[in-house]
C-alpha cells in the first residue's frame, strides 16, 4: 500500500516571511535610533563646548592721546624777601602797611635801640681814649729815638718804646673796628626795603619787642618785587623729553575764569622726583598788568602738536582692559583665528577712564573687561563694540 504525505499548511511561509519583514524593520529602527542618539550626543556635546567658549567685546585702540596736558601749578613772586630785624629794641614807628608799593632802599619801619645806643657811646669813648694812649705812645717813641741817636738811652729801652706804639696802634684799630661794629648794628634800626616791589606781609606793630638772631625771630615784613611771576609746575616723566626752554603754556586762575593767560618756560630741573616721578618745571609770566597774585593756584594747559619723534607709538585705551598679573600690566587681545593672545603694554598716563600707553596698534583688537581667568590662546567668541578714542 502506497505511503500518502501531508502537503505543506498554507500559512507557514508567510509567516516567516513576516517574522523576516518584521526584524528587518526593528533592524532599521535599531539603526536609526542609534544613528539619531549619536548625533543628539555630538550635537550636546558641541553645544556644550561652545558654551564653554566665552563671549568678550572688543575694540580697537584709539589714537594718540589729547594733545592738551593739564596740571596744577603755584604762582610765586619772582623776588620775595622776609625783612628781618638786625638789631633788638623796641618797634618805634612803621610807614608801611601790606599791598602798598616801596621802593628799593624805602624806610619801612624804626627800631628804638637804647641798649645799642649806650653800647655805641662807650665804644666811642673807648676810642678816643685808645687814639690818646696811641698819641701818647708816638711821641715818647720819636723822643727816645733821638735819643737813641745821640746814645743817651740804651737801644733796649727804644726798642720797648717803638713796642708800647705799635701796641697802642693795635688796641686802638680794636677800638674803632668796636665803633664801626655798633655804628653798623645802630643803623639797622632803620628797616628798609631791600628792592623795588609790594609789601605782602607786616608781622609787627608799634611798641613791640624786637629780638633779633634767634631760631623764634620772625620776618617784620616780606616785600615781593611781582612785575614778573614763577610758575611753578610738575610735569609727568612722559612729557619731560618736550619741556625745552621757550615753549609756550596757558594757564587760568580761579579769580580770572574766563580769561586764558601766556607764560614761557624758563628752565627746568633737568631731574626726575624718584618719589613722585615728575620733573619740576619753572614757567614765567609777565605780571604787569598786576591782575595775578604770588601764591596762587593755576591750572597750566600744555599743547603739543603730535608725540615726540624718536618716543614709542602710543594709544588709548579702556582702563576697564587691563589686566595685572604676576609678569606687570598686560591686555587679552583676539588674534586671526579667534583665540586670546596676552600682550604687555607700559602705561604712560592714566586719564581716568582711558590711559595711554605703548606696545599696542591701532589695529589690535582689544578685550575690554576681559575674564580674570582667561590665558593665552583660549578661544573666545568676540563681538564688536565701541570706543571713543
Amino acid at each position: 500500500m502506497a505511503e500518502t504525505h501531508a502537503a505543506p499548511s498554507g500559512p507557514k511561509p508567510r509567516l516567516r516571511w513576516i517574522i523576516r519583514v518584521g526584524v528587518g524593520v526593528f533592524g532599521i529602527i535599531l539603526a536609526v535610533g542609534t544613528v539619531v542618539r549619536i548625533h543628539d550626543r555630538h550635537q550636546l556635546h558641541a553645544m556644550n563646548v561652545a558654551a564653554l567658549v566665552p563671549s568678550v567685546t572688543v575694540v580697537h585702540p584709539g589714537g594718540h592721546a589729547v594733545d592738551t596736558l593739564v596740571l596744577p601749578g603755584i604762582l610765586q613772586a619772582w623776588y620775595s624777601a622776609p625783612v628781618y630785624a638786625r638789631t633788638n629794641g623796641y618797634l618805634r614807628k612803621w610807614y608801611v602797611d601790606i599791598g602798598q608799593k616801596v621802593e628799593s632802599g624805602q624806610l619801612l619801619a624804626e627800631i628804638d635801640t637804647p641798649d645799642v645806643d649806650l653800647q655805641l657811646a662807650g665804644a666811642r669813648a673807648a676810642l678816643g681814649t685808645r687814639t690818646a694812649q696811641r698819641d701818647l705812645a708816638r711821641i715818647t717813641s720819636r723822643r727816645w729815638d733821638r735819643l737813641n741817636a745821640e746814645n743817651a738811652v740804651s737801644q733796649q729801652e727804644t726798642d720797648e718804646r717803638r713796642g708800647n706804639l705799635a701796641a697802642s696802634e693795635a688796641t686802638r684799630h680794636e677800638a674803632a673796628a668796636e665803633v664801626e661794629r655798633l655804628e653798623t648794628l645802630s643803623a639797622f634800626k632803620r628797616i628798609i626795603a631791600p628792592f623795588t616791589g609790594v609789601v605782602t606781609s607786616r608781622a609787627t606793630d608799634i611798641g613791640a619787642l624786637i629780638v633779633a638772631g634767634t631760631a623764634a625771630s620772625q620776618p617784620l615784613f616780606t616785600v615781593s618785587d611781582v612785575t614778573r611771576l614763577r610758575l611753578y609746575v610738575r610735569v609727568p616723566q612722559a612729557y619731560a623729553a618736550r619741556m625745552r626752554e621757550g615753549f609756550v603754556a596757558h594757564f587760568t586762575v580761579p579769580d580770572y575764569r574766563n580769561r586764558q593767560f601766556e607764560a614761557h618756560l624758563l628752565r627746568s630741573s633737568d631731574a626726575v622726583d624718584s618719589q613722585s616721578g615728575t620733573m619740576l618745571v619753572q614757567l614765567i609770566y609777565d605780571n604787569g598788568e598786576n591782575l595775578l597774585k604770588p601764591g596762587a593756584y593755576a591750572q597750566i594747559a600744555f599743547t603739543f602738536h603730535g608725540p615726540e619723534p624718536q618716543a614709542p607709538p602710543t594709544v588709548r585705551i579702556p582702563a576697564s582692559s587691563l589686566l595685572f598679573r604676576k609678569d606687570g600690566t598686560t591686555v587679552a587681545l583676539v588674534d586671526g583665528h579667534d583665540h586670546a593672545k596676552i600682550q604687555p603694554v607700559s602705561i604712560l598716563i592714566d586719564f581716568g577712564t582711558e590711559l595711554e600707553v605703548t606696545g599696542l596698534t591701532l589695529q589690535d583688537r582689544i578685550i575690554t573687561n576681559p575674564p580674570d581667568d582667561i590665558g593665552d590662546g583660549d578661544p573666545v567668541k568676540p563681538r564688536e563694540g565701541r570706543h571713543n578714542g
